[in-house]
């Protein structure tokens, strides 16, 4: 029988990062969490006959590893609209829906995955390895190569390790990588860095953004975003791309009258965040999903919105607006995306772990993947959990 105290104290360190890990290949934090239990409970049936000839935080990634691969050969990739449409120019035209199909890709939540470390440059790099941008882009990849790109480049396991953990040699992996590395590069999928905003600006853009939605404020939004903003929201196909079109669309199909949106601030990706509620026709606000914006010293360059009323409770929101004004994970104070009230609130689930760390490879992916934003406008919800 397995030694229950030293299993905890030995794997329970690393349940963070492994979540975050296993978001990282699936793009879905629910697909994730899953993945994790189950790492953790094969790794309780295993640990009895843990040798020790690996660390115990690379067996562990192992299991989760393997796990994962298994997962994503029975599922497609995830997938943002604006990953498989183009931009609709016409910002009056009809919202489509992609249909069941299409498994979206989610957001995490920053409280769930961020670093546990007081060195600045660890919270950084581990937050660059989350962006939404990154994520997206690693669909783009075949399994075994994302894997492998993930495991080297942004977790930074040697090439040695990589291939135990995936049961090859060494030039396999390094091929592997080389070809991951050059699969992202051919799809030209960077446009350039972006240069972030200091949290309090970015804090401060977030704010703007939640006042001019619930105020109903076109002119506010189009001051907000940047001449090449964009726009989408899961599940519909259709997005828009350039201030010029979507200023009309949120001003003439989305924004309603003042009071019709209610939001939340939260930071998910690594990026200023919302929770979005909107209000039917009793007056009764109901949950709209998580909207995820990217920003820029200038403004808001995209927003990235996922209407999936769970994503609420996922991000430790109530469903009722009445009590939605006190989460059960509190939003960040301006000052920092990484506050200790968060930290506290993850101690409280048990998630404590140190994180990992993204090695930057010559700007393949970069927060201005062009991908497009979200518009908090459909209230159905569409996501795809396999079970």
């Amino acid at each position: 029988m397995p030694d229950s105290a030293g299993f905890v104290q030995d794997t329970e360190p690393f349940r963070r990062e492994l979540l975050a890990h296993c978001y990282r290949l699936l793009g879905s934090i629910q697909d994730a969490e899953d993945l994790v239990q189950e790492t953790y409970l094969r790794a309780w049936r295993s640990y009895g006959g843990f040798e020790g000839r690996s660390s115990v935080r690379t067996w562990l990634y192992q299991i989760a590893t393997n796990r994962c691969l298994t997962e994503l050969a029975r599922h497609g990739r995830r997938m943002l609209p604006s990953g498989l449409y183009d931009p609709e120019p016409d910002p009056d035209a009809y919202l489509e829906e992609a249909g069941t199909e299409v498994n979206w890709l989610q957001p995490v939540p920053d409280v769930m995955v961020a670093a546990d470390s007081a060195d600045p440059a660890a919270i950084v790099s581990a937050r660059e390895g989350l962006r939404l941008a990154l994520i997206a882009s690693l669909q783009y990849l075949p399994p075994r190569q994302r894997a492998v790109l993930v495991l080297r480049d942004v977790l930074a396991f040697p090439a040695t390790e990589v291939a135990v953990m995936l049961g090859t040699t060494t030039v396999s992996v390094k091929s592997v990588l080389q070809r991951a590395r050059a699969r992202l590069g051919a799809l030209a999928l960077a446009e350039g860095q972006i240069t972030e905003p200091t949290a309090p600006r970015a804090r401060a853009l977030l704010d703007q953004y939640i006042a001019a939605f619930e105020n109903a404020d076109a002119a506010a939004l189009e001051r907000l975003l940047v001449e090449d903003a964009t726009l989408e929201a899961t599940p519909l196909r259709t997005w828009f791309a350039g201030r010029k079109t979507c200023v009309p669309f949120l001003r003439n199909h989305l924004l309603g009258s003042p009071g019709d949106w209610r939001m939340l601030a939260t930071s998910a990706n690594g990026q200023p965040a919302a929770a979005a509620y909107t209000r039917d026709q009793h007056g009764n606000y109901q949950p709209y999903g998580i909207c995820v914006l990217i920003v820029t010293g200038a403004g808001i360059r995209r927003i990235s919105s996922f209407g999936d009323p769970r994503l609420l409770t996922v991000f430790g929101f109530r469903p009722d607006m009445a009590q939605a004004r006190t989460p059960n994970r509190l939003p960040p104070a301006p000052e920092t995306w990484r506050e200790e009230r968060l930290l506290e609130q993850v101690r409280r689930r048990s998630r404590a772990c140190r994180t990992s760390q993204l090695l930057d490879w010559q700007g393949v992916v970069s927060d201005s993947f062009p991908f497009s934003s979200g518009l908090p406008g459909c209230r159905q919800a569409g996501l795809d959990h396999p079970s």
